[in-house]
């Protein structure tokens, strides 16, 4: 079976980084006092992170294709979000991990993002393109042109 041969779920990459930031910050089971502006800031990314995934999730399931990156693909997704974006879905991870970090104060976290984004880029979305380049041919070089990897 031909795939990217991601072998971590990048969702449990993303987890994990959190988990590392907060327990780190002494915020895993203390829950800060968060200024009110931090709390809608960190709601807005949350819910926009959200949405992206979404948004990605149901246009894989329109074109009938899966959103696990250690399964093959059956077609490439360019439309709804994927015209902004080639990875929405770890987009919107970074930005759901950025509206947690801030809400609850963790500047470890936020420090993490950093490494994170590094990582999920070289070891994962890296693997992926170089996979939907096999995969796709043509296609999916062109798209790569025409779309920017984060934004």
């Amino acid at each position: 079976m031909d795939s990217p041969r991601i072998f971590v779920p990048p969702p449990l990459i993303v987890a994990g980084t959190l988990v590392a930031g907060l327990w780190l910050d002494g915020l895993l089971y203390v829950w800060p006092t968060t200024p009110t502006l931090l709390l809608i800031v960190g709601a807005v990314l949350i819910a926009g992170g959200l949405t992206f995934i979404g948004l990605a999730l149901r246009l894989f399931r329109k074109v009938g294709t899966r959103p696990e990156p250690w399964q093959p693909s059956s077609e490439l997704a360019q439309s709804g979000v994927y015209r902004f974006t080639r990875n929405p879905m770890y987009l919107g991870m970074t930005i759901v991990y950025s509206g947690i970090a801030l809400a609850l104060k963790s500047p470890t976290a936020g420090l993490l993002l950093l490494p994170l984004v590094a990582v999920l880029d070289r070891l994962v979305i890296a693997r992926e393109e170089a996979y939907l380049g096999r995969r796709f041919g043509a296609s999916f070089d062109a798209y790569r042109k025409r779309v920017r990897r984060w934004m």
